[in-house]
């Protein structure tokens, strides 16, 4: 049996044994409870306007937080067939915007012409490039010049403004990288001019929850200005899901239930409602589709019409949303999602 099946094989049984554990019968309330209690009987999809597509798990790093389990060990790759079909889907939907992420997306062998093939179709395109990918190799360089060219915004993980705690939780030199990545993207207008938006995204270095975002990104941009010179448009912050590397983290450590709890305690109904599944589907590297990308960490794919080949812009409009206690993550305090906080 090849490794790359064997490394699947152990993926799916993890992700089933995380699920099972978000699903367990505790002392802590199901997902589905708590929607109940706050007056939300249904909790279903209201449109579509977003593709969230994962084109491949191979990364140039390896994260400590990471819910995609990525690395440069990983062999899943979505081909331009899987590419082909996303764009059919997008020309025959009222999608708005195509969210690119990994991995690092730009890994891909296909990845620029997807890109190019999404800019024809006038949507707008975000890619979650992890900066020092930019660095990596001398064929990523250029990267800044082409995502300028394509009017991609670029939304980008920076844990933190120091060194320290940049490097604990992504890898040695991977601040350093991440900066001079940064400078390179300022040099071409981005966070700078109108049209070419740079964001950057925050979450917590443990098990704790975000501060706010606001203050947050005050605190960010004073810092990278001040320090290095930088410029971005905004700081996205974002919760911690118990889910895959994060999820092993907490229970390794213990901190499973007391995360969970504080997740629970800050539950807050208005972000249920705004939600980033609520107008979004999320595309795996083989094709099939899921409510979001932390539901594709968990195997936990939507009930019928379950891959692109299938796509529907009618079922996608109106279908039941998938839920574990992972989706405490996404409604507490202010609220997660991709674009960060959901309420004000």
């Amino acid at each position: 049996m090849s490794q790359s099946l064997l490394k699947r094989q152990h993926e799916l049984a993890r992700a089933e044994k995380q699920l099972e554990l978000l699903n367990r019968k505790d002392s802590l309330p199901h997902f589905q409870e708590k929607l109940l209690d706050s007056g939300i009987v249904e909790f279903r999809t209201h449109s579509l306007e977003v593709m969230q597509i994962n084109v491949g798990k191979m990364c140039n790093q390896v994260c400590k937080h990471c819910h995609v389990d990525a690395g440069p060990d990983r062999k899943e790759i979505m081909t331009k067939e899987i590419m082909n079909l996303c764009l059919a889907s997008i020309k025959a939907s009222s999608i708005k915007t195509v969210d690119l992420t990994g991995g690092a997306p730009e890994m891909n062998p296909d990845f620029r012409w997807f890109v190019e093939e999404l800019y024809k179709l006038d949507v707008h395109i975000i890619v979650r490039c992890n900066l020092t990918i930019i660095k990596a190799n001398k064929k990523y360089n250029d990267l800044p010049d082409f995502f300028k060219k394509h009017k991609v915004e670029v939304v980008s993980s920076l844990p933190h403004y120091s060194s320290m705690r940049t490097n604990a939780q992504r890898g040695n030199g991977v601040f350093e990288d991440s900066i001079e990545a940064l400078k390179l993207l300022n040099q071409v207008g981005y966070g700078l001019q109108n049209d070419l938006i740079l964001n950057l995204v925050y979450n917590p270095t443990g098990s704790f929850l975000p501060g706010d975002q606001t203050d947050l990104e005050k605190e960010f941009k004073n810092q990278l200005l001040s320090k290095f010179g930088i410029h971005f448009n905004h700081l996205f912050a974002i919760t911690n899901l118990p889910v895959s590397r994060f999820l092993d983290y907490l229970v390794q450590n213990e901190k499973y239930e007391d995360y969970l709890q504080s997740l629970v305690d800050a539950f807050n109904p208005d972000a249920a409602t705004g939600v980033m599944c609520k107008n979004m589907v999320s595309v795996s590297w083989d094709g099939y589709l899921y409510d979001c990308d932390f539901n594709q960490m968990l195997e936990m794919k939507i009930n019928g019409n379950s891959h692109i080949s299938e796509f529907s812009q009618e079922f996608h409009e109106n279908r039941n949303i998938k839920v574990a206690k992972h989706c405490f993550g996404c409604t507490a305090g202010s609220g997660s999602s991709c674009g960060g906080t959901v309420t004000k």
